[in-house]
């Protein structure tokens, strides 16, 4: 096969670690600069170009698009598919999942576990919409933060409300969410892909930190799935219409609670923590299910 992965940096591990899947399995690989590629959209026959060549027809992409580049992403993607390219994490499912407060509302349809969670634009009454989610303490998420970035945790309502009117006195798209104190600062991600939990791990924020991100200094150790773990990862991927991903999870006395779904997940640490290829596992699929013209629209909404 000929497959591209779409990077902005081939030395970072994930893209790397795919490159070497590719190559130990047998298939050519080029790493390709999103930001660099453009399109052809006017011809009859649509193409990519990338440094003053058109580029060639490939059986599949891997797209590893960070979320400042999410629209012009997408956009590369998308015009791979119109070429009959296989998409491993088609365009739409990517926009879906970025947008945080689109991939709740969409899981909440399919009656997935979510910590409770408000969204307001100019709420007339801050007390009630602190209040509808649980009240203190309580979790506010910028809709736009990666990486725990523009993530804080209000220990009381007057801390809520002040945050609230800072991020709202910006203009700030923001998410209130319960606080799951049971969970210890931990979550779970489940690395998913072709609609099965392939690896996972337990991810413990540091000391003092509520926040389980690695980037953040938390650490990582392998984990024992439940069943209904293992099944809520399992349909929040398939809500998204994502071939591969990472699904981050808490555990509460209520049950499983998805806090996000990742179309480019990070292969470092969960390889790391569990000893698994799962880029293996990833061009393993691509092989499986790479045909062209094959990429479809999965998931609604």
């Amino acid at each position: 096969m000929k497959i591209a992965i779409l990077s902005r940096n081939e030395n970072l591990y994930s893209t790397r670690r795919l490159k070497e899947a590719c190559l130990a399995r047998g298939h050519e690989v080029d790493v390709i600069d999103t930001l660099h590629c453009y399109m052809d959209i006017t011809s009859s026959r649509p193409a990519v170009r990338y440094h003053g060549e058109e580029l060639p027809q490939y059986d599949a992409i891997i797209p590893r698009i960070g979320a400042s580049v999410t629209f012009y992403g997408t956009a590369v993607a998308r015009q791979f598919e119109m070429m009959g390219t296989f998409n491993i994490n088609e365009s739409v499912a990517i926009s879906r999942s970025r947008d945080k407060l689109r991939s709740l509302q969409l899981l909440s349809r399919k009656g997935i576990g979510l910590p409770r969670t408000g969204f307001a634009s100019r709420p007339d009454n801050i007390k009630d919409l602190i209040k509808n989610v649980g009240g203190a303490p309580l979790v506010i998420k910028l809709l736009e933060g990666t990486q725990g970035i523009g993530v804080v945790l209000a220990d009381t309502a007057k801390a809520a409300e002040s945050i609230i009117e800072a991020f709202m006195g910006v203009r700030a798209n923001i998410l209130v969410q319960e606080y799951i104190k049971e969970a210890g600062g931990a979550d779970i991600r489940c690395l998913v892909v072709g609609g099965r939990v392939v690896a996972a791990m337990k991810r413990q924020g540091a000391e003092g930190e509520f926040r389980s991100n690695l980037h953040r200094g938390g650490s990582a150790e392998i984990v024992k799935l439940t069943k209904e773990e293992r099944a809520t990862a399992i349909k929040a991927a398939k809500a998204m219409g994502l071939n591969f991903c990472g699904v981050d999870l808490l555990r509460s006395h209520n049950g499983p609670m998805v806090m996000e779904v990742n179309s480019s997940p990070g292969l470092e640490g969960i390889e790391t923590a569990t000893g698994l290829d799962v880029a293996g596992k990833v061009i393993e699929f691509l092989e499986n299910n790479a045909k062209f013209n094959a990429t479809k629209t999965k998931g609604r909404g």
